[in-house]
């Protein structure tokens, strides 16, 4: 389950034009959730009356020539993982990744709560493509819990059967393997690699995790067709993307906008702030604009890449006026810290003397520099270093924060800062961290 709020009052999705076309979140009003007949009438019939039709290889080479890449994060090709698994034969697996256990994170939770079937839709294609046995759906909360365990109930014609879990707390819990070893039965931590989880994932088995909204494109594909899907986005990153947006903006909440789109349009639909600091992109684990980067620049991974920038799984957070870089990035570090696995010196030993730097770095003692200076070399001697991507992920965010914040760092050197207020970044309460 997200460890975020769960009001989603300020998540659900949010339609503005100019943003690309509502895919994944069209169907009825914003806020519904749409029932299997709806669903059906909306979408030309249950998806198994077109999966019977298709040959396992052609949906597979479906979703390859579509372009769609992950949308947990790592952005790997969709197509590609199907067709590793595949490879093994029947008796694969099939894992839906709604754990989503990023704090500033709600996009999981949309779409499991609004658009169940849609996401139902995509595991079916998957485990037709493979031939698996079984699939497997991780929910974040009991809202979606509930919300898929209803829409389950509606599809008497499944194709497969769909196992439903309760998703990890923790941070780490969400990587892939983690969710393997927590719907296992053991604890949600990453395990150590490779073998790869589409040779060996569930009990030995051929495993292929994806995120939800990769599979709710998946139940698309399959039945719009793969020219469908690039029709839109970029030649290189076709397809729509959900974002997840909070911070000093009017209108928080999800929206689904086209990749390639000028992140000032994407900030314009919200109401932003004139005065905001910087724009965290690509969640915890992501990289800071400061407010003159931000024109100009484009959400995808081509589009940012210059700014040493990603858009991750799509969370975004715009820092309000008033709130110190140095401070906010401090705590989030601090709480990564917290949530690491503990099963490597990078995570055990690494992640919390950065913690420790990084409240140097943020404090008004004149420290400044010489935490700034330990924690570029502490970054390069951690980095690649990690049993799993956690450690990696808070060294990208503290090289962020000491590229984006330098005029901060000397203002703290001196014993000042601008910083007047707390930003209202998203953070669990202390009763859900570990101990």
């Amino acid at each position: 389950m997200s460890i975020a709020t769960r009001d989603l009052t300020r998540a659900f999705a949010r339609p503005r034009s100019g943003l690309g076309p509502q895919r994944l979140l069209a169907g009825p009003k914003l806020g519904s959730g749409e029932s299997w007949d709806e669903h059906c009438a909306r979408l030309d019939g249950p998806i198994s009356d077109r999966l019977r039709r298709v040959p396992p290889d052609r949906l597979i080479e479906a979703v390859r020539r579509s372009g769609l890449r992950g949308r947990g994060g790592g952005g790997f090709p969709a197509g590609d993982k199907l067709l590793a698994a595949r490879r093994h034969g029947s008796g694969a697996v099939v894992v839906g990744n709604g754990s989503e256990t990023e704090p500033a994170a709600a996009k999981d939770e949309v779409l499991l709560r609004l658009r169940p079937h849609l996401v139902l839709d995509g595991l079916e294609v998957a485990a037709r493509a493979l031939g698996a046995r079984g699939a497997f759906l991780v929910a974040p909360s009991p809202a979606a819990w509930d919300s898929v365990t209803e829409a389950l109930a509606e599809r008497a014609d499944r194709h497969v059967p769909v196992q439903l879990i309760e998703g990890p707390r923790n941070f780490v819990g969400g990587e892939e393997t983690a969710v393997i070893r927590w719907i296992e039965g053991g604890p949600a931590l990453p395990r150590f690699q490779p073998p790869r989880v589409v040779d060996r994932g569930w009990r030995g088995l051929p495993t292929v995790v994806q995120n939800v909204e990769t599979l709710a494109h998946l139940g698309l594909i399959a039945r719009l067709g793969p020219e469908w899907f690039a029709a839109v986005g970029t030649e290189a990153e076709p397809g729509t993307m959900l974002i997840t947006l909070s911070g000093a903006v009017e209108r928080p909440g999800v929206y689904e906008v086209a990749i390639g789109l000028e992140l000032t349009k994407l900030l314009g639909a919200a109401g932003p702030d004139p005065k905001a600091v910087a724009l965290l992109v690509g969640g915890y684990f992501g990289s800071w604009l400061r407010a003159p980067q931000i024109p100009g620049a484009r959400l995808s991974r081509a589009g940012l890449a210059p700014l040493a920038a990603s858009p991750g799984a799509g969370v975004m957070h715009l820092l309000p006026p008033g709130s110190c870089g140095l401070r906010e990035s401090h705590r989030v570090v601090d709480w990564l810290a917290q949530q690491g696995a503990r099963q490597c010196g990078p995570c055990a030993h690494g992640l919390p003397a950065l913690a420790e730097a990084m409240g140097r770095l943020a404090g008004h003692r004149g420290q400044a520099s010489e935490a700034g200076a330990q924690l570029r070399r502490w970054s390069d001697q951690i980095e690649g270093r990690g049993a799993c991507r956690h450690p990696d992920g808070a060294v990208n965010l503290v090289r962020s924060t000491l590229a984006a914040f330098g005029d901060e760092i000397e203002l703290h050197e001196r014993g000042g800062c601008s910083g007047t207020r707390l930003s209202n970044l998203p953070l669990p309460p202390w009763e859900l961290r570990p101990a």
